[in-house]
């Protein structure tokens, strides 16, 4: 089976899906892997059989990488009942966060960016994290949870269209929080991180401020990468810039924590951490 093909300009383009599973033969990593490790082998039967440019490769193995962490929130998900689900996002040119809100709380979401537009003629502009943490009970009461054994097209399209299955459904505390995940952070990732995150909570607070809700439990903001070192952990640190813009609110952390995630053993005492209520 292939996992290149050619697109109008000619130039080879891999196909993300389908070279995970034909390299890997469906086999989800063991736990003597590093993720690291898995996703450079992939990477290098790649390039042995084809010319892929460095930028390419990189974009395929975020990719990967998001499916592993994916299948194995899932998976922890279905083997332990009290853990909240956490569910990829697509990109926000297909899909709104918003969305995902019952309609009042949807309908107070894009009301603020049109006010927002209105009133200064500027934008609010962010990227879709890279996953949503849904709270158990709605996850109970919308699907079942069967273990993911192996990657496939079916299995990883259930990991990627999941979502859509909680449009419209939930309400304020059903969204528990978001994580983003990258490879590594570059410095201009870092600062991404640190907006998108510092937007969702801004977003949050005006929610609950317009539906006069006393004491939420608060959104949370993780951030997961591959390798994580201390400029990374320093960096991501910043403080969301809606909470110091009153007295009345204590200094919040714009990310809630940063977790290196680079083998089961690290994806199950992370995971844990950020799905539990």
């Amino acid at each position: 089976m292939t996992y290149i093909k050619i697109v109008a300009s000619g130039r080879p383009q891999i196909m993300t899906k389908e070279a995970l599973i034909t390299i890997r033969g469906g086999q989800l990593p063991s736990n003597n892997e590093e993720y690291s490790a898995l996703l450079n082998s992939v990477g290098d039967k790649i390039k042995a059989q084809h010319n892929i440019s460095r930028e390419a490769l990189n974009k395929t193995r975020g990719n990967w990488y998001e499916w592993i962490l994916a299948v194995r929130a899932w998976n922890m998900c279905a083997a332990d009942k009290s853990l909240n689900l956490a569910i990829k996002l697509p990109n926000i040119s297909n899909y709104g966060i918003s969305d995902l809100y019952v309609d009042d709380v949807r309908d107070i979401i894009e009301d603020f960016r049109n006010k927002v537009q209105l009133s200064s003629g500027v934008s609010f502009v962010s990227s879709n994290p890279d996953f949503v943490i849904i709270s158990r009970n709605l996850v109970d009461s919308v699907m079942k949870i069967k273990p993911i054994k192996t990657f496939s097209d079916s299995t990883i399209s259930r990991l990627d269209t999941a979502y859509q299955e909680f449009s419209k459904k939930c309400k304020f505390d059903d969204l528990v929080g978001y994580i983003s995940s990258k490879i590594s952070f570059r410095p201009d990732r870092r600062l991404q991180i640190a907006h998108e995150g510092s937007l969702m909570k801004a977003l949050y607070v005006h929610v609950q401020t317009r539906n006069w809700i006393i004491n939420p439990p608060g959104l949370r903001y993780y951030a997961i990468a591959a390798s994580v070192g201390k400029a990374d952990r320093k960096a991501l640190k910043t403080v969301a810039t809606h909470s110091i813009a009153t007295v009345s609110s204590s200094p919040q952390r714009a990310v809630d924590d940063v977790f290196e995630i680079n083998s089961n053993e690290q994806a199950m005492q992370a995971l844990t951490k950020m799905l539990s209520p």
